[in-house]
Parts: C-alpha cells; structure tokens; sequence
C-alpha cells in the first residue's frame, strides 16, 4: 500500500497530471478501504474531506535531514551507553542518593507533558499549564466540575491530569525509566491543599494490561510555601481500569519498565484547582526499610 501512495505522488513527475489523475481514480477505492484511510470517527465529529495519506508529504529532502538527526541520536546514545549507565561512570551511578527527572524552566520543558480532562468524554473540566512566576515554576491550574455528560451512559465525570509524554530514542524507540537506584519520588510542589493521584504508567506486555498503574496519594497543605514531599515506592497500590487490585505487588523498579509519570485530580469537589512544581525527582533514603506497604496474597496456598 504504501507502494501504492508513492505511485499517486510520483505519477506527475514522470507522466504528468493526467497519469497521476488516472491512477488516483483507479486506486482510491482500494485506498480508502485500507489502514491509511479510517472510516471510523468520533461522534460530533466532521467527517474527513480527503483521506489522511493524501496530507502525507513525500520530501526526500525531508527523509534525509531526518535520517541524520535519527543518526547522531543513535551515535550519542552508544556514547552514553559505553560510558555507563544514564551516560554516567558506574562509580557516580552506583554512589547517586537524588536525581531529577523533570524540573520547569522554560517552555521545552512544559513541552514534554499532556495535560487532559473530562472533556473527553464529553465533561465540563477545564485544565490548563504554564510557567510560574520568574519561569521558576510549571502552574497546573483550572475548574473542576463534576457533571455527568448528558449521554444517556456516562455516570460519573470530574477529573483532570498531567501527564509526561513517552521518552523516545533514536527512530522512535521506546527508552524506559531505570529507577532501581531509588526507593523513593521525590518532589517540591505548592498546592491549594486539595489532594493528588500520583500515578506511574508501565509499558504492557499484553494488550489487556493497557489500563495497569500504580497509584498513591499526595496531600498538599496549601498557603504560599513551598513542600517537599516524598512518596516512597513501597506505597504504591496496584489498580487496573479504576479499581484496586485483589492481587498487589510492588513497584519493579528493577525491570525499567517505567513510561510516563502522571498527576491527577478528581476528589468529587466543584470549583478552582492549582498546583505549581518546582521539580520532580527520584531520592534514595537510607533510613527507608520498608519493601512493601501491603497485604500480598499467596495464590497457591497449602492444603
């Protein structure tokens, strides 16, 4: 099929807009029927004019700047790699007590997170991100509503989130956060005093574990000081789909597995909400000897 799109595109140089018409007559039918074309659309949405490969643009001129930006990502990466890991001596990796992950200093750092709300399905939350005063600071703020959408299926509605995107290497690979070194988040934020889901998204070996996270609370006390807050990893709750799972386990912290980090608001309340972070980071506390916070179940219990 794609064979077929770099047909339409090249007809006109090599036959001109005539061939290129005949063609496009010929194969728009097998093309609007194939995975570049989606019948499929959201309601109350408008209906696409034109297929989607036809807002395709085929520069070569394009493919080769991107083939070399691809190449000196991978190139850097091997040097990091060869170094140690996270490009730093095993010495400094293995001695590390804080890192940070995610600090907001200008708009390229707001440019590596997703914000998104009831809207979606039809609510009336409004979320929306900034800098903070001094561009010192990433300012969350908003309304939440919790009025169900009017769709005859829809029950509950009232949250809004924050959430990083996916790290991406060198051809779009995925690259996954190594927290092993670390038992704990750790993070300086100034909120209103309304309390936060704080959830870590996992890369799913089955399609069926899409919807898997790992979830805690953070209580902001509100007023015009900064905290600091620390949530260790031993108190991370296992949910899928919204609901707490029978069978919990910790956090793998060892299997780098991590996608993205995420914040999330929902407690049901009408009205303004904001949250301003100074920085995100990972911190490994000595004095933290707990493993895990909760109950784990034995599945193959003795007779």
């Amino acid at each position: 099929m794609a064979l077929a799109v770099m047909l339409l595109n090249g007809a006109s140089f090599h036959g001109g807009c005539c061939r290129h018409k005949v063609l496009l007559s010929l194969l728009g039918p097998l093309l609007s029927n194939s995975k570049l074309y989606s019948s499929y659309r959201r309601p109350g949405a408008e209906p696409k004019k034109k297929p989607s490969w036809q807002d395709a643009d085929f520069s070569f001129k394009k493919g080769i700047d991107h083939l070399k930006t691809q190449l000196s990502l991978l190139k850097k990466e091997t040097q990091d790699y060869l170094q140690g890991p996270g490009g730093h001596p095993l010495s400094q990796h293995l001695l590390e007590q804080t890192r940070v992950l995610w600090q907001f200093r200008s708009q390229e750092d707001l440019n590596k997170w997703v914000i998104s709300s009831d809207v979606e399905i039809g609510g009336k939350s409004k979320v929306y991100i900034k800098l903070g005063r001094n561009n010192q600071a990433a300012l969350l703020y908003g309304t939440l509503s919790t009025e169900a959408p009017r769709d005859g299926e829809t029950k509950y509605s009232g949250y809004c989130s924050m959430r990083s995107r996916p790290a991406v290497g060198s051809f779009n690979r995925k690259k996954f956060y190594d927290w092993s070194n670390f038992n704990s988040l750790y993070l300086r934020v100034r909120g209103d005093g309304r309390p936060w889901m704080v959830n870590i998204y996992t890369d799913p070996y089955f399609s069926h574990q899409k919807d898997d996270l790992y979830s805690y609370f953070m209580f902001t006390r509100g007023g015009p000081y900064w905290e600091e807050i620390k949530i260790p990893f031993s108190k991370f709750f296992f949910s899928s789909r919204g609901r707490v799972q029978d069978n919990q386990h910790p956090v793998w912290l060892d299997k780098a597995s991590f996608l993205t980090l995420g914040f999330t608001i929902g407690d049901k309340v009408d009205g303004p909400f904001q949250l301003e972070i100074d920085f995100i980071g990972l911190l490994n506390d000595r004095a933290h000897k707990e493993e895990f916070a909760y109950e784990i179940y034995d599945k193959n219990t003795p007779v």
